[in-house]
């Protein structure tokens, strides 16, 4: 069954991270298995050494405004337009590189049941040392084993079920994934997340300023995702954004238009954001992680709603204007 597999890896001036991508990739698949790197407009030769592996390069048309879905499209219809037979594609980012054994892992996986449409394992940092933001991206890429809502971006996928929902939604410039995955459970499909080691991620998240970032993309993301499936019977994030601006809006705003006529005792409200840091704090103590960790975790969970509202408001603001979304990019160039 390998034989029927592709890959697409997608990227940018991704320098040394794409070389390891590349070089894993072409390692570990079978002889003969396409490989397509889709690039935007590389600067830092990544084009002339992808060819140099014999990957082929598909390169976008820079003149339509980029999104890493229509990126991961324009391989997916590249490899089904050379290899029609084609049942299984590897999506992988170009900062990831695939751990070994895991195609074979996931193939068995797949064999087991035939509504999966996307099976995918554990996504880890390949420097969580260098920063207390990589090691928040890589508790929260520990996402729990099992039948899941939504994968990342490197997951391996059915072809079937791709071709059935249309692929990803282009106009996305965040959450383009999750957002697939809703379509895919409406028609009956299933997302499962396995126990075994898929891909090292490099996020190269060294700033704050690059961690603030990343989380108004995230924002960005949960308002698309409510706006295009937030109504019933989906009702997709539409929970967890109410919560969402209760926290950032709704407790400052009681807090503070009660003060005049409670003494000041409605600022006790604010007491709720370190509750909520115990609350997630604990939580993430019984998902194994380490105190310092549990508690940078919660910190940064309750920080993070600040930036995500922004988000949100970008979101609903371009909408409302008509505007296309700008790709919101937190990663330095590797050059």
């Amino acid at each position: 069954m390998l034989e029927k597999i592709g890959v697409v890896a997608i990227g940018r001036n991704e320098g040394d991270r794409l070389v390891r991508c590349l070089k894993s990739l072409v390692a570990q698949m079978p002889t003969g298995t396409l490989i397509v790197y889709v690039d935007s407009g590389s600067t830092d030769g990544s084009v002339a050494f992808a060819e140099s592996l014999g990957v082929q390069v598909v390169n976008l048309d820079l003149s339509i405004p980029f999104t890493m879905a229509r990126g991961r499209n324009a391989g997916f219809r590249h490899l089904v337009a050379q290899v029609p037979d084609l049942k299984y594609v590897q999506f992988i980012d170009g900062d990831c590189e695939l751990v070994e054994g895991w195609i074979e892992t996931a193939i068995a996986a797949f064999a087991s049941d035939a509504t999966f449409a996307i099976v995918c394992g554990r996504r880890r940092e390949r420097f969580p040392e260098r920063s207390v933001y990589n090691r928040l991206a890589d508790m929260e890429w520990n996402t729990p084993v099992g039948e899941a809502e939504a994968c990342g971006g490197d997951a391996l996928i059915r072809v079937e079920a791709i071709q059935a929902v249309g692929g990803y939604n282009e106009t996305l410039i965040a959450g383009e994934e999750p957002e697939m995955c809703v379509r895919l459970r409406k028609l009956g499909w299933k997302i499962q997340r396995i126990d075994a080691e898929m891909t090292r991620h490099d996020a190269a998240m060294l700033e704050f300023r690059q961690w603030w970032k990343r989380s108004v993309r995230g924002g960005w993301a949960m308002a698309a995702w409510t706006d295009l499936h937030g109504s019933p019977p989906e009702r997709y994030m539409v929970r967890e954004n109410r919560k969402h601006w209760g926290w950032v809006m709704g407790l400052p705003l009681v807090a503070i238009g009660l003060a005049y006529f409670t003494s000041g005792l409605s600022l006790l409200a604010f007491l709720g954001y370190p509750l909520l840091c115990w609350k997630i704090y604990r939580y993430r103590l019984s998902r194994g992680d380490s105190a310092s960790d549990a508690r940078s975790y919660a910190g940064f969970c309750v920080l993070g709603k600040f930036p995500e509202s922004i988000g949100q408001f970008n979101y609903w603001s371009t909408k409302l204007r008509g505007q296309q979304a700008k790709l919101i990019e937190y990663k330095e160039p590797a050059i």
